[in-house]
C-alpha cells in the first residue's frame, strides 16, 4: 500500500475510488484523522490529512507518531508527501514544486522518534529521502507539465509563526532552498519506520527576506495555493502511474534492522509491544 500525506482537499481527487475511513488506534494516541483507504491509478492506496479535516492542527500539535505508526499498520511501505512550503531561493518561484532530498530540523522538542520509554535505537539518516520514490515524484511532476525542481534543503521550523526577517536573513546563509513546518518530523519517523518516503515541496510564496515580500496579498497566496492543490493532484496521478505495484527493495526498509542497542533482556515487555507495528520482531 502507497502512503499519501498532504491537505484536506486530496480527499477529493479524481479516480481515488473504493474510499473507507479506517479508523487505527496506536500506542501513541490518534493519529491526525482516520486514514482513508482506497484505490488510485490501480495501486491501494491510504491517504492521511497531515493537519486533520478542515486543517485544525498546529504544526507542533501534530501527532506526527500515531500518523506514521498508523500508516505502517495498515501496510503502507512508501509514502508521498504533499506540503506547502516558503521559497528561499529567488530560483523556487510560487507554483513551482519541489522535490528535495535533504532537511535541516530547526524545530524545538516535538517528539521525533518512536525510540524511548526503555528502548534505545539510532537509525542513520545522512540520506533521508528515499531517492527511487523521489524520481517517481519527479517524473510524475514532470509528466504533469510543473515547472519541477530536483533536488533542495527543506528547513523546517517549529512555528506556527513565520519567520522574522532577521531569521529569514539567517536562514538563507545555512544554504536551505524552502522553508517548512512538518516533513522534517515525518522523514525521521518514516525511516525508523522503515518505509520510503519523499516531499513534493509546492511553493506557495517567497519568505520575508524578498524584497517583493510586502507586495504579496494574502487573496495572491490563496490564489497559488489552490493552483498548487489542482497541479498536485495530477502530479499524484502522474506518479502512482510511474511507481512499480510492488516496491522494489530498498534500503529504507532495514535501517532500523541494526538501530537497536539496548540489549535485549533490558527492553521492556511494554516497549517491546509499542515498537513491534514498526520495528517487527
Amino acid at each position: 500500500m502507497i502512503g499519501i500525506i498532504g491537505g484536506s482537499g486530496l480527499y477529493d481527487i479524481e479516480g481515488f475510488t473504493e474510499r473507507t475511513e479506517r479508523p487505527v488506534e496506536t500506542p501513541f494516541g490518534p493519529p491526525s484523522d482516520p486514514p482513508v483507504v482506497g484505490r488510485l491509478e490501480g495501486h491501494p492506496v491510504a491517504f492521511l490529512a497531515r493537519h486533520g479535516k478542515g486543517h485544525r492542527l498546529l504544526p507542533g500539535e501534530i501527532n506526527f507518531r500515531a500518523n506514521i505508526h498508523a500508516l505502517k499498520s495498515l501496510g503502507v511501505r512508501r509514502i508521498l508527501s504533499v506540503s506547502a512550503v516558503g521559497s528561499m531561493r529567488e530560483a523556487y518561484r510560487p507554483g513551482h514544486m519541489v522535490v528535495v532530498d535533504q532537511f535541516f530540523d530547526h524545530t524545538k522538542g516535538r517528539a521525533s522518534t518512536f525510540f524511548g520509554g526503555g528502548m534505545v535505537g539510532h537509525v542513520a539518516l545522512a540520506h533521508p529521502i528515499c531517492a527511487t520514490l523521489a524520481d517517481g515524484f519527479a517524473k510524475g511532476a514532470d509528466a504533469a507539465g510543473a515547472t519541477v525542481h530536483r533536488g533542495g534543503t527543506y528547513l523546517c521550523i517549529e512555528g506556527p509563526q513565520f519567520s522574522t526577517l532577521a531569521e529569514s536573513n539567517i536562514y538563507r546563509t545555512w544554504g536551505v532552498d524552502v522553508i517548512g513546518m512538518t516533513n522534517a518530523t515525518e522523514a525521521k519517523l518514516a525511516r525508523e519506520a522503515g518505509i520510503c518516503y519523499s516531499t513534493l515541496a509546492m511553493v506557495t510564496d517567497f519568505d520575508c527576506w524578498h524584497p517583493d515580500h510586502d507586495a504579496v496579498t494574502t487573496e495572491m497566496v490563496i490564489k497559488v495555493l489552490l493552483d498548487n492543490v489542482a497541479l498536485s493532484k495530477a502530479i499524484i496521478h502522474r506518479t502512482l502511474a510511474v511507481l512499480p505495484a510492488e516496491a522494489p527493495p530498498c534500503g529504507c526498509r532495514t535501517a532500523a534492522a541494526n538501530a537497536v542497542i539496548t540489549a535485549p533482556e533490558h527492553v521492556p515487555a511494554d516497549a517491546r509491544e509499542r515498537l513491534r507495528a514498526v520495528l517487527g520482531d
